[in-house]
């Protein structure tokens, strides 16, 4: 069945000499993977499309077998990303997170929504940490290991301060604060905000000022939970990590 699907190019693998194995996210049909025949070769009209971060219209040959793309048109080449080594290593971070933690074929347009509009974000701001982890939660919700940001985990409670369990898997209120003594305390408008970042849409932000103490805290955070359920090695985490160190 030959099928036309907008999608975002994931990555791509060598396939032979002359092809390319092109995994891609769509809104229609999810991650799926495809074959593009000759895309390593210089003239070929498959080489445009099957870059990292190209957003095409594919026309897709899905079969029982491995689907073969049988053509590719550019709508969006996110060229600004590729020049520039800092967005490349936020987008490639992100793609790599969303390669490892999606099925195949599980289809959910909301979230291809919100990775598109953080790949443009990106693309158009020099700061990106905070549509990266708005992004991050709401990946981590449909992976199936989202920390609970509106209540207490341990009984219910939403009295405040919460302080954030790594280990417990969310906020903990003053009376169960005392199940991990390591606890990470937060402000209720840190709470609050945390709790924004994992179900507001990034189109509904805007402008959000934060000061940088508490963007690395989240970021600690975030990065600590993933650590600890996330399942997968994310390789272009490291480079991320190299890069926070080189700017401060």
């Amino acid at each position: 069945m030959l099928e036309q699907i907008d999608g975002m190019v994931l990555k791509t693998k060598d396939y032979g000499e002359t092809h390319k194995l092109v995994t891609i996210y769509s809104g229609k049909f999810g991650k799926f993977q495809a074959l593009a025949k000759g895309a390593k070769k210089p003239k070929s009209r498959m080489a445009a499309v099957t870059q990292p971060f190209v957003f095409a219209r594919f026309f897709v040959y899905l079969g029982s077998g491995l689907s073969t793309i049988q053509q590719g048109e550019l709508l969006n080449s996110h060229r600004k990303i590729r020049e520039d080594f800092v967005k490349t290593a936020y987008c490639s971070y992100i793609a790599e997170l969303t390669d490892k933690l999606l099925e195949n074929q599980n289809i959910d347009p909301y979230l291809f929504d919100q990775f598109q509009q953080t790949i443009a974000w990106i693309e158009e701001n020099d700061q990106a940490e905070i549509p990266i982890m708005m992004y991050e939660l709401k990946l981590y919700k449909k992976a199936g290991f989202a920390p609970v940001l509106n209540q207490c985990i341990n009984c219910g409670s939403t009295q405040q301060p919460f302080v954030f369990s790594v280990v417990e898997g969310g906020f903990l209120c003053p009376k169960c604060r005392h199940l991990d003594p390591e606890a990470i305390e937060l402000a209720p408008k840190l709470a609050k905000l945390l709790y924004l970042f994992s179900e507001a849409g990034l189109e509904r932000i805007g402008t959000i000022q934060m000061k940088p103490d508490n963007v690395k805290m989240f970021q600690a955070i975030l990065k600590a939970y993933y650590e600890r359920y996330g399942g997968y090695y994310i390789k272009s985490r490291k480079f991320l990590d190299q890069l926070d160190l080189f700017k401060n």
